[in-house]
């Protein structure tokens, strides 16, 4: 009996870590700022088990019944977690926080319950420096487990709210192994099983219902109608349609209109690269949706194309599904282009190749893990990679909206040492976009372009890099690895436009 016990303590703890977990992801994916989000969460869930691990002490009698039933509600309330907050988020965006945290502390008291209780079950079988460590050893080695598991397997390939379903439905389990085990000394048997069998068949309904769930709140968060969705180890990725515009969100995050994405990447390329005609090697780095490689391909010098972005998941997408081939062109797959799936900072550190042209296309600094590919470190890594001749263009958020965000990387740009010419353009779907052509002499804008362009012309090129006065430059930090201002910068910012 006891090394039954000691087994269901390994998977109390996967799951208690798993709930921890999908809070933290899900309050990143939908609010942003990773770190914040996984540091507030962890912090608030560690003091919430200290509360149950407290509370404990104060049950006195039936220690098994009130331990099956405790595993029960924190399958329930752990299982459906993210289905309800994903829920809240998108019919009640305002209290999401609240709702965030008080869950959050809910299941960490109810999990904080559930070691102590174990622990005082099995005292009567072991000896107090095995109950310790055995308890312990499976406690941290199910933590382990998860932790392995969840990144891996569990968030790309379940999706956060089966995630969640199924760990409830393990945490139900265990109420039911533990049933059965202590079937004989159970005062109220039947009444634990017919509760038991209850949320059993409640969390199982909403696995099978979870991707329901997901389309209703995804359909209700999003103005247009959901027509592809799929979670990836680094990403939630939806692609919507209002009649002929299509949309991607990443994260919650637009990334481009297809109604309007032509000024974007045509003032992403062309203002550089019109100006390189001996330009054979250019590396993309982002741009996983081909759409800055279909603009580069106009160009017949060019002759090879790199495209480093870190989700295989993307690149897949967008050379697979024909919507979206027809949007970048067939750009992925054509014989000129190479997609290189790894993470663009490792993988600059490994190259010694050099590259005529450079197209730097990350999304937003707003968080830790991207604010690093705008840092000090990161531009003299390219630095290392860029032809003499050569020139790279950097998009660095919105001049007009994230200012001073804009002007930190210009800032840090030039303390590497790079001559900048930064520039913007109007994307209705965004608003003012920001740019920064760099190199080592001093940008001259392209007396023609001789390639098709539906937004740039000669004579509004020159337009661009002049920047009217709520969008002059400003003094700033220089982003370093050390230091991440720019993220700060970025989410002050942004948080200021949303109010």
């Amino acid at each position: 009996m006891s090394h039954a016990l000691l087994f269901s303590v390994f998977i109390i703890a996967s799951c208690g870590l798993a709930y921890e977990l999908i809070a933290g992801a899900l309050a990143s994916y939908l609010i942003g700022d990773s770190v914040t989000q996984f540091s507030t969460v962890i912090g608030a869930y560690l003091f919430a088990m200290g509360i149950g691990s407290w509370l404990s002490r104060f049950i006195g009698r039936g220690l098994v019944a009130r331990f099956i039933q405790i595993e029960l509600l924190v399958g329930l309330f752990g299982g459906f977690s993210a289905a309800l907050l994903f829920l809240i988020f998108t019919w009640l965006s305002a209290p999401f926080r609240l709702a965030l945290y008080a869950q959050v502390l809910l299941v960490g008291i109810l999990v904080g319950l559930e070691i102590p209780l174990v622990m005082r079950i099995l005292k009567r079988e072991l000896e107090f420096k095995d109950l310790v460590s055995q308890v312990l050893t499976f406690d941290y080695l199910g933590a382990l487990a998860v932790s392995i598991l969840f990144p891996l397997a569990l968030a790309p390939h379940l999706g956060l709210i089966r995630t969640g379903l199924l760990f409830g439905l393990l945490n139900a389990l265990v109420a039911l192994w533990a049933i059965y085990l202590f079937r004989a000394h159970l005062p109220s048997l039947s009444g634990l099983r017919a509760q038991t069998y209850v949320v059993i068949a409640l969390l199982t309904a909403g696995f099978i219902s979870a991707g329901k769930m997901t389309t209703l709140a995804e359909q209700h968060l999003y103005a247009d109608d959901v027509v592809f969705t799929t979670s990836t180890p680094y990403q939630r990725i939806v692609l919507t349609r209002w009649k002929d515009d299509w949309r991607l969100f990443l994260n919650n995050n637009l990334q481009f209109s297809s109604r309007d994405e032509y000024r974007y990447h045509e003032a992403l390329v062309h203002p550089a690269l019109q100006t390189l005609p001996g330009a054979r090697r250019v590396l993309v780095l982002g741009g996983g949706d081909g759409l800055a490689v279909r603009e580069i391909l106009k160009h017949p010098q060019v002759e090879a194309v790199t495209l480093v972005d870190l989700d295989a998941e993307m690149t897949r997408l967008f050379s697979s599904l024909p919507i979206l081939k027809e949007l970048n062109r067939n750009a992925l797959i054509s014989p000129k282009v190479k997609v290189v799936n790894q993470d663009a900072f490792a993988w600059l550190e490994t190259q010694d190749d050099s590259f005529d042209f450079i197209v730097v296309d990350f999304p937003d600094p707003s968080n830790f893990s991207l604010g690093k590919l705008y840092s000090s470190a990161f531009y003299r890594l390219l630095d290392k990679r860029l032809a003499p001749q050569g020139l790279m263009v950097i998009q660095a958020t919105s001049p007009l909206y994230a200012r001073t965000a804009f002007w930190c990387v210009v800032n840090t740009l030039a303390n590497v040492g790079f001559s900048t010419a930064p520039y913007h353009a109007l994307v209705p779907s965004f608003g003012e976009w920001g740019f920064i052509i760099a190199g080592r002499s001093t940008y001259k804008a392209p007396p023609q372009y001789t390639v098709p362009t539906n937004f740039l012309t000669p004579e509004i090129t020159p337009t661009l890099f002049a920047f009217p006065k709520d969008m002059a430059h400003v003094e700033t930090e220089v982003n370093r690895l050390n230091n991440q201002v720019l993220v700060r910068y970025f989410e002050q910012e942004w948080k200021r436009q949303i109010r």
